[in-house]
């Protein structure tokens, strides 16, 4: 017994220092660890030299620098964050000379924080790294005025300080991103695969073949799930990019543009869709073969999860043959079914499903296998080139109907209350008020609530934690040591847990003001402050110019549509010319999931607006389902593209996608009209017959590439009249649809 012990110890202890291993690589590959750490050691090299040079009482400013410069850092290549800190230098001199300027005015220094907080923030129109240069120099003007107070010789002191300090975080920011390129990266990458392997578990959930299952909540669980994966895939091609050059991308750099596109791959087959689940819910209830297909699905998933652990640890993944074995059985089981009886509509969608779940693992054991052949890389430039597109892309949000805009001109309107408030109460600390208003206010009046609701716990949670730290560690030396480790933390989470930032930045703040001897009456003033700020930031959320989605959702909903039928264009062309996955199918691609999941993303945010402002949810969700579906099935045909011999479309099956493509153009077109009535070519759509759509005349007759895309579209076409009724109710329109629609109609999570 004593030998087995002695022999499992040291396998015990190997284990354990594996997990650690694993731990520790997950860690150093996270993004916000990886900010974490770079802020705090510009943090711990601002506090050595200050106590070094013994100039303890200048270190606040210098801190204020450092996390205004770390405000302003976007995912990029060291090139281009030496350009965005260069940028936000600049930037910041303009907001240090313009509150040194206006100072002795008050009211002046009101009206310049406005059309400061209204210019800055229309700069978000050219790009994220726009957006957060804008960001950081709106919280450095109120920084510089807030250690300036009232005296002009004092906003001349700590002026340069605070310019030193974001200066030196730039150069540890551009240092780090020249030496450190690839974790960035990884993360991206290993989350993307995560909300992967998450989406094709909730396909999978409508699979199983159980009668009378809630399809449409599943349905919808899946199409809100599907935002996040589009979003992260947005990301990821921004993170890749950012690191492109003009020259042969580095070995790493190429293997996570392989991995990318096959994420895209795996998307487009996962989000495809062959039949109504409950159709093949019925006709195959007696076989397993539709528990076969779902634990395939289900596996990939798993395969994508260990992916992204891999991804993450640095690591090869572990494969099995489970995932081989599942499809061998699936297979056997759809060639039982097609022996057994006649071809059907429901056989022939099995086994185009039982295709794309093989075509499906198959991408993902070559996804880390180096690629074969030419593969189109490129990837589409989303920032502005020149002067002119810049002020094009600025000029066209310059409109009350721009979202930007009105966040914007309530942000400062918002700043101008905040102002008015801090002087008629002549509050000490009254610039925490508009510190609050800018971290608080969002674009969105639901966003608006929960970065609030954030920002008020984590200020009783860091006002609490700051008050036991400064009675368990007294001491100065100490004390600054946390005050540093609160800094990163601050900056380390503040993408992440919005919370435990605003908690470490309070905790940051509260130290602060103890070691400058000005901690009395701190702690209510921070709580009255934020309340104060976030109170001001929801009422003008509310009340100013209020971006209510009832607003947005008729052009969101119209754009799902007029981008599903541009993909559709550009799959039949695939189907003409033959594969290719260059730019512009993938520029398709991507736009139709991305408006797809802006439509998803605008319902959750609805239905956290008042109940008055909303418009019919119920019909909202419909329709989203709806669309979604439509784009499954489109989704299908792009993902059946490597299984078809390259030939020119029929004359029906074209004129079936002529057919669907016209019906969503005018669908859209319904969706922004403003008349009171149908637009005169929708009730002529509305009373067009679909019922041809239905036909099956002559499957047997077509080639399986005529047979697949004659199928697909009449699946997306039996949608129309649903979708349409949903426009109808949406506009409030008197729904007179055609007696003979689909019953689909009744049903639509079918």
């Amino acid at each position: 017994m004593l030998t087995i012990l002695a022999g499992a110890v040291p396998g015990r202890l190997q284990q354990v220092d594996e997990n650690w291993k694993d731990g520790w690589r997950t860690l150093l590959q996270h993004e916000g660890a990886m900010n974490g750490v770079r802020a705090l050691l510009a943090l711990a090299c601002v506090l050595a030299v200050g106590w070094w040079a013994g100039r303890q009482d200048e270190l606040m400013p210098v801190l204020l620098g450092v996390i205004a410069s770390a405000l302003t850092e976007t995912d990029d290549n060291w090139r281009g964050r030496l350009r965005a800190q260069l940028m936000a230098l600049g930037a910041f001199v303009v907001m240090a000379w313009a509150v040194w300027f206006t100072l002795p005015w008050p009211v002046l220094l009101m009206v310049v924080l406005a059309l400061s907080a209204f210019g800055l923030t229309m700069l978000g129109a050219l790009s994220e790294r726009y957006r957060a240069i804008a960001f950081g120099s709106l919280i450095l003007f109120i920084y510089v005025a807030m250690s300036a107070r009232t005296s002009r010789l004092h906003a001349l002191d700590v002026t340069p300080l605070m310019l030193a300090g974001a200066a030196w975080y730039g150069l540890v920011s551009v240092l780090w991103a020249a030496l450190l390129p690839q974790p960035p990266v990884r993360h991206r990458l290993s989350q993307l695969y995560a909300l992967l392997g998450e989406y094709l578990h909730l396909k999978a959930q409508l699979l199983e073949p159980v009668r009378d299952a809630d399809r449409a909540q599943r349905r919808m669980a899946l199409a809100l799930h599907n935002g996040r994966v589009v979003e992260s895939l947005g990301g990821t091609k921004e993170a890749i990019f950012s690191r492109l050059g003009k020259r042969r991308p580095p070995p790493w750099l190429q293997t996570a543009m392989r991995q990318y596109l096959a994420a895209q791959d795996i998307h487009e087959r996962a989000s495809s869709s062959h039949e109504h689940y409950e159709l093949l819910a019925d006709a195959f209830f007696h076989s397993d073969a539709l528990y076969r297909c779902q634990r395939v699905l289900a596996l990939t998933g798993d395969q994508a999860l260990k992916l992204s652990v891999a991804m993450a640890q640095r690591r090869s993944p572990e494969h099995h043959g489970a995932t081989a074995r599942a499809i061998e059985d699936m297979q056997a089981a759809i060639a039982h079914l097609s022996h057994g009886q006649a071809a059907s509509r429901s056989l022939r969608a099995l086994q185009a499903l039982g295709d794309n779940l093989t075509a499906l693992a198959q991408v993902f054991r070559t996804v880390l296998e180096p690629g074969q052949g030419e593969v189109d890389q490129s990837l589409l430039d989303t920032h502005p080139r020149t002067l002119g597109e810049a002020w094009r892309r600025l000029r066209a949000q310059l409109s009350l109907r721009s979202v930007l805009c009105r966040h914007a001109l309530r942000l400062s309107v918002s700043l101008m209350v905040g102002c008015g408030v801090m002087w008629l109460t002549d509050d000490p600390h009254g610039f925490w008020i508009l510190l609050t208003i800018v971290f608080v206010s969002q674009p969105q009046y639901a966003a608006t609530l929960t970065k609030l609701t954030q920002r008020v716990m984590g200020t009783v949670i860091g006002l609490a934690l700051a008050w036991a730290l400064i009675r368990l560690f007294p001491g100065a030396v100490m004390q600054s040591a946390l005050l540093v480790v609160a800094g990163a933390v601050f900056l380390g989470s503040r993408r992440t847990n919005y919370v435990v930032s605003t908690s470490a930045v309070t905790t940051l703040l509260l130290l602060s003001f103890h070691q400058m001897g000005m901690a009395q009456g701190v702690i209510p003033a921070r709580l009255l402050d934020t309340v104060l700020g976030g109170a001001i930031a929801a009422v003008a959320a509310w009340r100013v110019w209020p971006n209510w989605q009832a607003r947005q959702w008729p052009h969101l909903a119209a754009q799902a549509l007029r981008t599903q039928a541009r993909y559709l264009h550009d799959i039949l062309l695939q189907y003409q010319t033959g594969k290719q996955d260059h730019l512009a199918y993938r520029l398709a691609r991507r736009n139709a999931h991305k408006a797809d999941a802006a439509l998803s993303n605008a319902l959750s945010a609805m239905l956290k607006e008042p109940v008055r402002v909303r418009l019919d949810t119920a019909v909202c969700g419909r329709f989203l389902t709806l669309s979604h579906t439509v784009l499954n099935y489109l989704s299908a045909l792009g993902a059946h593209r490597s299984e078809v011999s390259l030939q020119a479309c029929s004359e029906p099956v074209l004129a079936q996608a002529d057919r669907l493509q016209a019906a969503l153009g005018i669908l859209a077109d319904a969706l922004e009209a403003r008349e009171a009535s149908p637009p005169a070519v929708a009730s002529a759509l509305l009373h067009n017959d679909l019922s041809d759509a239905d036909s099956e005349a002559g499957l047997a007759a077509m080639s399986r590439t005529e047979r697949l895309l004659h199928t697909q579209l009449t699946l997306a076409l039996r949608l129309v009249p649903p979708l349409q009724a949903e426009v109808w109710r949406l506009k409030g329109w008197a729904p007179a649809l055609n007696a003979s629609a689909p019953s689909v109609a009744a049903n639509p999570a079918r």
